[in-house]
């Protein structure tokens, strides 16, 4: 199994904040949310959907990944957090 850098979500913001998976654009810089054996939690880094999948825009790597919901990735968290992802890297 890979590991992948996440943050929890609180549930109660799925249904107002999240959009379900299934409507997820193409081509757009997106927060994606996973479930796995610990609960919900939203990736750390910005991904975009692609035809066989997702990629994590920073890396241009294709993400192994099942999400579950989506939303767009605020630009300000890259430019706030102190976690490597800085845009141009």
């Amino acid at each position: 199994m890979t590991q992948i850098k996440a943050r929890p979500v609180i549930c109660g913001h799925l249904g107002a904040m999240w959009k379900p998976i299934q409507n997820a654009p193409f081509g757009r810089d997106l927060e994606l949310a996973v479930l796995d054996e610990d609960g919900e939690h939203a990736l750390v880094f910005p991904c975009q959907r692609v035809g066989e999948g997702w990629k994590n825009v920073a890396t241009g790597a294709r993400v192994d990944i099942r999400p579950t919901h989506w939303r767009d990735w605020a630009m300000e968290k890259t430019l706030n957090e102190d976690d490597g992802l800085r845009p141009g890297r």
